[in-house]
């Protein structure tokens, strides 16, 4: 009765953050160490492992790594910029 129709109100909406987590990963991707192509593969093949999963808790645990992951992403991309630019800006006293 309810909780059926209940999880099938809830599929729609998480599916809308699964795909909206799935391109932003995606995105950042793009400038990942070990190449983009590298990382597409194991986005997919992460997400491909969890596609059955219907439970909304679970959906959302998942979501809520793959947010954790993004910030893991910024924060090395952030990292690494910070240190080429202060390789190019800062010279060492000799």
């Amino acid at each position: 009765g309810v909780r059926v129709h209940l999880v099938c109100d809830m599929a729609n909406p998480l599916r809308g953050e699964v795909i909206k987590l799935y391109k932003t990963l995606l995105y950042l991707g793009r400038e990942y160490p070990q190449g983009a192509a590298y990382f597409r593969e194991r986005l997919k093949s992460a997400f491909m492992k969890n596609k059955d999963v219907t439970d909304p808790e679970k959906i959302k645990q998942l979501v809520a790594r793959g947010d954790f992951v993004i910030k893991e992403l910024e924060a090395l991309y952030f990292l690494r910029k910070y240190r080429a630019m202060k390789k190019r800006y800062y010279e060492p006293e000799k």
